[in-house]
């Protein structure tokens, strides 16, 4: 299961939903990964946040107790591949997501999720949400 960027800030939030699919996700012993373009994007919200210096501790805690996913090669050319296929369908989705899907559809891993109306987007690609 490769946890969103969305579904981890409403877990840092301690958004009860999120927390919750957490304590079920641990109870299935479900593997558990983040990928290296969420890293991107919680570092991007620190630098932009208010509260710099405790949201950098709550992406500490996160980081070091997930299992991080590489944008490698495979993934990269799955993630330039969904979207090329949304574009030409006029369905344009963040790049950021596009390579988030790579890497689940690479690896064959769900993705967790609030994001439902870009991810839904993608064929083949398995969502949960919360």
């Amino acid at each position: 299961m490769i946890l969103d960027t969305s579904y981890l800030i409403d877990l840092m939030d301690g958004l009860p939903e999120a927390v919750q699919k957490m304590q079920q996700l641990h109870e299935k012993k479900e593997n558990i990964f983040i990928t290296v373009v969420s890293v991107f994007e919680l570092w991007s919200g620190i630098v932009r946040s208010q509260k710099s210096d405790q949201e950098k501790r709550k992406v500490l805690t996160v980081l070091q107790s997930q299992l991080i996913l590489d944008l490698n090669q495979p993934s990269a050319e799955e993630a330039g591949k969904i979207d090329g296929v949304l574009a030409g369908e006029g369905l344009n989705i963040d790049a950021e997501d596009s390579m988030i899907a790579g890497i689940a559809r690479h690896y064959g891993e769900a993705v967790l999720t609030r994001n439902i109306k870009h991810f839904k987007r993608i064929k083949g690609l398995i969502i949960e949400t919360y």
